[in-house]
């Protein structure tokens, strides 16, 4: 009983000053992670404003034309190169876009303007129903059929310019580890949703036809010149503060 009594006492000074030093560690961590996060509506509008902005849907008869004749081994290795691809632009986009916009001088405002128009235009091009046209050259070989995968499928036509910016205008969007983590899986997502697409591709294609698709195509393209004329009017507020 008196050796229960002493390791008790030992004990009790040891708490306060266990959970002081776990206070003084975890808080700044739990602060880094938590700062300035947004909610899980803002982040579902993020993940929709960039699935409408890449478009993977829409791009279905540009993947059947320039895959035509591939066997499902061929296919999925492209889209397997293009998702990867689109994932590695976008994330340097989410981590060094900022830096590079400070290292030309470029105001956030000024780029969320210049985003907004450009995504605004890529909106019309989509209602409009322009497509860009695509030659297949059909000599291609394993190497070329890796170059397809990257020019034009991932870049320009999935993580285009509109999709850059749109990455580095919602990196700014929050702070600390935990935004960027949640950004991270987002991209991640859209690459997985990439991916499936050409999968899926064929099917989707005889399903939808022509018509669905251009139906598809045109939706997408209305949703986006929405948020485009959100981010044109951030970036005036931001420009000119009278504005707001």
């Amino acid at each position: 009983m008196i050796l229960g009594a002493t390791i008790a006492r030992l004990r009790e000074p040891c708490r306060p000053h266990t959970r002081a030093k776990f206070s003084y560690i975890a808080r700044p961590l739990l602060f880094a992670v938590t700062i300035a996060m947004l909610d899980f509506t803002e982040y579902s509008k993020i993940f929709i404003s960039l699935f409408a902005i890449v478009d993977p849907i829409g791009i279905i008869p540009i993947i059947i034309a320039l895959t035509a004749g591939y066997t499902a081994q061929k296919r999925d290795r492209v889209g397997r190169v293009a998702s990867l691809t689109v994932l590695l632009i976008l994330l340097v986009a989410l981590f060094i876009g900022t830096a590079l916009l400070n290292f030309f001088g470029i105001s956030i405002h000024s780029f969320r303007t210049a985003g907004g128009i450009l995504i605004l235009l890529m909106a019309i091009n989509m209602l409009l129903g322009d497509k860009p046209k695509i030659t297949r050259d059909k000599n291609s070989d394993m190497d070329a059929t890796a170059s397809v995968a990257i020019v034009p499928l991932s870049t320009p036509l999935l993580a285009g310019p509109g999709a850059i910016s749109t990455v580095i205008l919602d990196a700014h969007k929050g702070t600390g580890l935990g935004h960027l983590g949640v950004m991270t899986m987002i991209l991640l997502l859209l690459s997985v949703s990439v991916w499936l697409t050409f999968l899926i591709a064929p099917w989707v294609s005889q399903r939808l036809g022509k018509v669905g698709s251009n139906i598809v195509t045109r939706l997408m393209g209305l949703l986006l010149a929405a948020i485009a004329v959100e981010f044109i009017a951030g970036g005036l507020r931001g420009l000119f503060p009278v504005l707001g």
